[in-house]
Order: structure tokens, then C-alpha cells, then sequence
């Protein structure tokens, strides 16, 4: 199939950037969204011009790595699917299709279609850990734990961290993604040492970093590719009142 690309292209964090027009020739309904990137890349390579930036690395959909807006939606049309997984049969011959960064104030376009997201790390510094020893790899069942809080522990720890919460929302907010690290730690009770700090400390974090607050528009699960509930967002917030009506801390100095 061959297809027109709009493409955001900017030279640094100060440029102000812009759309610039590409053709994409003899396109395999196989390939992968990537695959068909490299093949822009390839051509403007060989015309002299500077390739598109743009992240990516395990290409499996784990690592979280990969982060176009495709037509106006985080990893494109296709529900649960990350960029990379995404593949070229979900679009037809002929389609314009338009490829940007995604767009939040905490998370500045570093060129082209590359953004800083260490925004997050730093949120995970602030309390996305636990400090006891849990020895070796336990058997199983061990420590008991109904297998429903089990499942939702699971369920949140699989958040790959890719930002695409934050590119639904139109605050551009974070709560899905400090919510899931906050509860896959909540819900075990390896994680109840540093409980009532790690709340406020990875709140306060993500508010430093100036991502906006939760709308309640459900963008962000919408949009998840790993399907992380909206349900992590309210008991983050239960955590964190919790912590300052009975335990406030003063995490940051």
C-alpha cells in the first residue's frame, strides 16, 4: 500500500517544530508500524536528509519505549496494542496518516517524535520501592494472599510505563501511572512498611513534575495498552488521604 505521512519534525527542545509531508511506498499489510517508519527512514537516508526520531527498543510491547500519537490516539486505533505491536493492516491504501510526539508539559519533545519521560522515573524514585528483605525467590504460596488481591497486584505491576495515559488526558495527568505503581505495592503486604510515605511521596512528586489532576473522563484506561483500571486512581487517592489524615510525613526533607 503506499500512504501519506504527516509527520511532526523539530530539531530540538527549543524549536518550535512543525508537519512535514512523506510518501510511504509499497507498504506490507505486515509490517509493523515501526517497520514501515524505518522504511521512511531508509529513503530519506539515502536522499541525504535527516531521518525521524523517534523511540522505541524491544519492539514486543513490554518495555514501555515506543510513544507516537497516531491519528490523534496514543498507539493508534487498535485497543490494548502498543506502537509497536501495532501493524500496517489497520490502516488502508491511500490514507493520510498524521504521527506526532505525545504532548504534556511534563514531557518536552526532545526532537521530533522523542519526548523526555524521566518525569516518571523521578516519581519512582520518590517511593516506588520496598526496603525489606524478601530473601530469595519464595515458594509458592508462601506468604498467603487471597488470590483476588494477588490478581490486582499482578494487574497493576503490569503498567509498562509508556506515558500514554498521559497523552489521552486532556490535563495530561498522570494518576493512572502513579496509581498503578502505588498500588502493585498497597495491595502485598511487602509493601506496608513504607506505605503511608510512599503515597505522599510519589503524589507530591508527580504534582512537582506538573502533570495536571484527573479529569474522570476515563481517557487514560481507554487508551492503556495494557489495560490499567481506573480502579488504582481511587485507592491511590484513599492511600494518600489515609496517609495525611493519620500519618503525614515530611517526606521531602
Amino acid at each position: 500500500m503506499n500512504l501519506t505521512l504527516k509527520v511532526w519534525r523539530q530539531k530540538n527542545i527549543q524549536d518550535k517544530g512543525q508537519f512535514v509531508t512523506y510518501q510511504a511506498k509499497d507498504i506490507a499489510d505486515d509490517m509493523s508500524f515501526l517497520e514501515m517508519l524505518d522504511i521512511v527512514n531508509d529513503d530519506l537516508t539515502r536522499k541525504g536528509e535527516d531521518p525521524v526520531y523517534f523511540d522505541h527498543d524491544c519492539r514486543e510491547g513490554i518495555c514501555g519505549m515506543c510513544s507516537l500519537v497516531i491519528n490523534g490516539r496514543p498507539h493508534g486505533p487498535e485497543y490494548g496494542t502498543t506502537t509497536c505491536q501495532l501493524h500496517m493492516r489497520s490502516f488502508h491504501d491511500g490514507q493520510t496518516i498524521v504521527i506526532e510526539p505525545w504532548r504534556a508539559a511534563a514531557f518536552p519533545v526532545l526532537k521530533d517524535l522523542a519526548v523526555d519521560r524521566t518525569s516518571f522515573e523521578r516519581i519512582q524514585q520518590a517511593g516506588g520501592y520496598v526496603n525489606v528483605n524478601t530473601g530469595g525467590v519464595p515458594d509458592a504460596n508462601a506468604i498467603a494472599i487471597p488470590k483476588r488481591i494477588a490478581d490486582e497486584a499482578f494487574e497493576s505491576a503490569t503498567c509498562i510505563g509508556c506515558g500514554a495515559c498521559v497523552a489521552a488526558c486532556k490535563n495530561a495527568s498522570a494518576m493512572l501511572f502513579v496509581s498503578a505503581k502505588i498500588s502493585q505495592f498497597a495491595l502485598v503486604p511487602q509493601g506496608q512498611t513504607e506505605r503511608y510515605e510512599r503515597a505522599q511521596s510519589m503524589v507530591d512528586q508527580m504534582d512537582a513534575e506538573g502533570f495536571g489532576n484527573c479529569t474522570n473522563t476515563g481517557a487514560c484506561e481507554a487508551e492503556c495498552p495494557v489495560g490499567i483500571k481506573m480502579t488504582n486512581i481511587a485507592r491511590m487517592n484513599r492511600e494518600y488521604y489515609t496517609a495525611k489524615l493519620f500519618r503525614e510525613e515530611d517526606v521531602h526533607n
